[in-house]
């Protein structure tokens, strides 16, 4: 018996099925069967051959990249279904934040993903120094700045990606391959969604990483890049996810708690717990941070200031649900708290710059996102 082929896992690899293999890079941007490295080399003025496979001719590495100028977006791939993205690579070059990533499906004007390149792949501090290597199942991070994903796109009728260069002056040179299958779906299968949200600082001591979801779906995954603009430790902030209608007034009787709109379904107990490690990520032989990355949870990245220019630490985090997806029925709010310590054994809000990427699927239609912040308004400062 075949199956579909399109979802793969160890438990299905052995199946044949009819879909078929396609690949979207610079050498075949449409991904049509045979055509790759049909492109010949690029001429010079005087229209003679020229670049590195100029001697060699077509077929030889001679487009392998494309370059975004400032103020462009460029469309990566447009692609008829049905079918599934099963892999994304891209190197890319420049300020990440201000390279926005956005994911059509099935001809719907509003993106379901729209975030910067680095936060996507949960390496929101741009810059090759701060590409910290990432060796989790649905994200990888690799040497030089391989960003790679493998969380699966599944589409029915049309696929449209695009990169955004908001940089007023920075042109931007992209390597990259998006590895796909074309074949039938499911009838249950859901749509893959990522958003962008910053705070700066948190209203309130509240970071939101999702709101206004409606339908029924299930949320599998966050990524965390929390700047600290306090002395002493950031993360007691408890995470909640708002599930179905989940607004029980405060017994106050005035202010919700948690700054949401009532009692969370799931309330964890602090920030770097929902990240599964425990007492401040501390190596506790060095007294210092340890990072670590993992097949579902990491902080791959500890930036420490320089004594100079670089004044506040910095934190890239992550956490998969790719085996404990939180599954909603009607609709999805997901905060966080920016909590620490003050003197007295007390808890205060902290003024924290928090960005977070919010990973879901959801079945249509969805909600409008709310407006993707300017190049300012994306700036780490």
């Amino acid at each position: 018996m075949t199956g579909t082929g399109i979802f793969s896992s160890l438990e299905t690899l052995a199946r044949v099925s009819d879909a078929k293999s396609r690949s979207i890079s610079a050498e075949n941007r449409t991904g049509a069967k045979s055509g790759g490295g049909r492109e010949p080399p690029p001429t010079d003025a005087a229209g003679r051959p020229a670049g590195p496979a100029r001697e060699l001719g077509r077929g030889w590495k001679t487009h392998p990249s494309d370059r975004i100028a400032p103020g462009e977006t460029l469309c990566l791939a447009d692609i008829e279904g049905p079918g599934s993205i099963q892999h994304i690579w891209m190197t890319p070059t420049g300020e990440t934040r201000t390279s926005i990533l956005r994911i059509y499906y099935d001809g719907a004007a509003q993106p379901a993903v729209e975030c910067p390149l680095g936060d996507f792949f949960a390496s929101p501090w741009t810059g090759r120094e701060h590409f910290a290597p990432i060796r989790s199942l649905a994200v990888c991070v690799n040497p030089g700045s391989a960003f790679n994903c493998y969380w699966p796109m599944p589409f029915r009728h049309r696929f449209r990606m695009t990169l955004e260069n908001l940089s007023p002056r920075e042109e931007k040179t992209l390597y990259y391959q998006i590895d796909y299958a074309l074949g039938a779906l499911p009838e249950d299968a859901a749509y893959f969604h990522a958003q962008f949200r910053r705070s700066q600082p948190p209203p309130d001591g509240v970071h939101t990483l999702l709101d206004g979801v409606r339908g029924k779906g299930h949320y599998v995954g966050t990524a965390l890049a929390w700047q600290v603009n306090h002395n002493g430790w950031w993360g007691e902030g408890e995470i909640k996810f708002y599930l179905d209608g989940d607004a029980d007034p405060d017994v106050s009787g005035g202010a919700c708690i948690g700054g949401s709109t009532g009692f969370p379904t799931i309330c964890g107990t602090g920030t770097e717990d929902y990240f599964c490690g425990s007492y401040n990520f501390e190596n506790v032989a060095q007294h210092r941070y340890e990072p670590f990355t993992g097949p579902y949870t990491g902080m791959p990245l500890v930036v420490c200031p320089d004594g100079l220019y670089q004044a506040n630490q910095r934190f890239s985090l992550y956490r998969w649900h790719l085996c404990d997806p939180i599954r909603f029925g009607e609709n999805l709010k997901v905060t966080i708290q920016a909590l620490g310590w003050r003197s007295g054994g007390r808890f205060h809000k902290r003024a924290d710059d928090i960005a977070s990427v919010a990973f879901w699927y959801q079945l249509p239609p969805a909600a409008p996102f709310p407006p993707l912040p300017d190049a300012d308004g994306l700036e780490i400062i």
